[in-house]
Order: structure tokens, then C-alpha cells, then sequence
């Protein structure tokens, strides 16, 4: 088919809502792209005048796009060096997608991206397009060619799945930059027990080097060990400088609407650790170093003012 001028505006149109939708089923703003793109070669390929209703044709083409290449990623993950943790997205970046309420902006969070990976890519796709999307479940039920009880059943199990693994606080901006500034200030005292004040129990630290970047195979667990780690890993010394290539800034931002520390060298984005906070302290430490996984992060931190480093170690 001869695609028209018309016939891209109406996709691009929806491009950033595919975008944002891709990039909750895969969890790779790279991935995301791609997957969009695919879709766009479908559309240039279809009889566009024969489709009634361009957003849930894209919607369909797109997810089962993304579930293909869910059931190929799980393979794909068991040869993975280390742990496999999300692409991060830093505050502004247009593939976050909608975030009016607060189900929206759950739905993105670095911890419940995490949490979706344990879901099988059927579920993953109805919480996502129930839960972000706020599709009806007759449209998900036709997205996926299942009936709309089973949507509503899958539904329920995957968000039971989510919330038993949650836990996280909603907070505002201000209560967030307090936790880090906490943070940091304990981190940099070079003292275990000023960090153990402010974690959980149960707190954990994982972090994502893909194999390029050393990170530790397993997750710190418990609060001594997780404060441990962090008094040593914020502590300056010759061989950090020398292992990352220069003096590295720490940065208070906000990733996937966490509170995060961007850690930045020479203008180059080297690691986002995205923090979980509950009621009783910071419940997780989710760190993503590597390099692959951080290429759009260093492009919007490239193009954005970011004032001084709250550390440099």
C-alpha cells in the first residue's frame, strides 16, 4: 500500500503513546523504540482506509509485538551476566507516558517494573493496558483475543502479584530530596549506623552491570549489610577513580518518579541508583550501571541544567 502524508500524521500522533505503552511491557526504552518502529512498518503495510479505529489496531499490533518479544526476553535473561534490572527514565522523558493519577504513576515506578518481570507476559499486558491505560476490559479482552472475564481474572492476579511485592510510599518531592540529602550525609560520615537508622530491616541492594560493569552477582539483604555496602561504595578512593575514569558526581533527580542518584562522570551518566522508601525507611537500592541501559539517560542529561553535584566521590 501507498502510504499518505495523512497516514503518518495519524501515527505519529500516537508515537508517544506507544512509546510509553512498549516501554511498560518490556522495560527497555530501547526495546520500546524498536518495537514501535515494527509497528510503524505494519501500518505502512496495512489498507489504512479499512481501519475504523487507528489507536486500538496500533494498540493491538503493538502489544502482541511486545509479547512476542516478552517470551524471547525470558530466554534471553537466563544467559544474562548478573542481575537484569529495567532500563531507568529520568524525570521529563516523554516514554514515562501519562502520569495523572496515581495508579499511572505506580505503574512506571522503577519497583513495580521490577515486580512485572515476574509476571508471565499475558498478565503483564493486562495490568499494564487496566492499570497505566485505563483500557475498558472488552478492549484488552480484543487486544488479546481472550474473553473479557479472563481479562478481569488475569487482571486481579497480576495486580495481587504487584502489591504483595510493594513496598513503597508515595511522596512528595520535597519529603524525597530530605531522604537523599539523609542519605548521602550518612553515606559520606564513612559510619555504618548513621545508614542503618535510615533502613528497613529487610532492606536490599541489587544492582545491574550486564556483564560490562562490576556488580555484585546477588543482592545485598538486611540492614547492616546493605548499609555496609553503601559506606564503602560512597567512600572516595584512587582505584573508583581510576575503575570509572574520573571524579564522579552524585546528583538528586527523580527516575520513573523514584528518588534516584544519578552518578555522573565527565557529563556521562555512569549509574542510576533508584531508592524504594516505605513508612519505616528505605526499603531498596536499585542500581542500573550498565552502560547499555543508560545511553537515552546520558542523551536527556546531556540536554538539561542540573545545577552542582550534592558529592563528588
Amino acid at each position: 500500500m501507498v502510504m499518505t502524508m495523512d497516514d503518518v500524521d495519524r501515527f505519529e500522533a500516537f508515537r508517544p503513546r506507544l512509546e510509553a505503552l512498549a516501554y511498560r511491557l518490556l522495560g527497555s526504552a530501547s526495546e520500546a523504540e524498536d518495537a514501535v518502529q515494527e509497528t510503524f512498518l505494519r501500518w505502512q503495510g496495512a489498507d489504512t482506509g479499512r481501519i475504523e479505529v487507528p489507536e486500538a489496531w496500533l494498540t493491538k499490533v503493538l502489544t502482541n509485538l511486545c509479547l512476542n518479544q516478552l517470551t524471547s526476553a525470558r530466554a534471553r535473561r537466563e544467559t544474562y551476566v548478573g542481575q537484569w534490572l529495567p532500563e531507568p527514565l529520568l524525570a521529563g522523558d516523554p516514554m514515562l507516558g501519562p502520569a495523572d493519577t496515581a495508579e499511572q504513576r505506580e505503574s512506571v515506578s522503577y519497583a513495580v517494573l521490577v515486580l512485572l518481570e515476574r509476571l508471565s507476559p499475558n498478565e503483564r499486558a493486562v495490568y499494564v493496558l487496566r492499570e497505566a491505560f485505563d483500557y475498558p476490559h472488552r478492549e484488552i479482552a480484543e487486544i488479546l483475543d481472550i474473553t473479557e472475564a479472563s481479562s478481569q481474572q488475569i487482571f486481579h492476579r497480576a495486580k495481587k502479584h504487584v502489591a504483595d511485592g510493594r513496598a513503597r510510599t508515595e511522596i512528595d518531592e520535597a519529603a524525597a530530596r530530605r531522604i537523599i540529602d539523609e542519605f548521602l550525609a550518612a553515606a559520606a560520615s564513612g559510619r555504618t549506623e548513621p545508614l542503618v537508622q535510615l533502613l528497613t530491616g529487610d532492606a536490599i541492594a541489587v544492582g545491574d552491570g550486564g556483564g560490562k560493569v562490576p556488580a555484585r552477582a546477588r543482592a545485598f539483604e538486611g540492614a547492616r549489610a546493605v548499609a555496609t555496602f553503601m559506606r564503602g561504595l560512597f567512600k572516595p578512593s584512587a582505584a573508583k577513580r581510576a575503575l570509572v575514569g574520573g571524579s564522579a558526581d552524585v546528583y538528586a533527580w527523580t527516575a520513573n518518579g523514584d528518588p534516584a542518584l544519578v552518578v555522573v562522570v565527565d557529563g556521562r551518566v555512569i549509574g542510576v541508583m533508584c531508592l524504594e522508601i516505605a513508612a519505616d525507611g528505605i526499603a531498596a537500592f536499585r542500581s542500573q550501571v550498565n552502560p547499555d541501559k543508560l545511553e537515552r539517560v546520558t542523551r536527556l542529561w546531556a540536554a538539561g541544567d542540573h545545577g552542582e553535584p550534592l558529592l563528588t566521590v
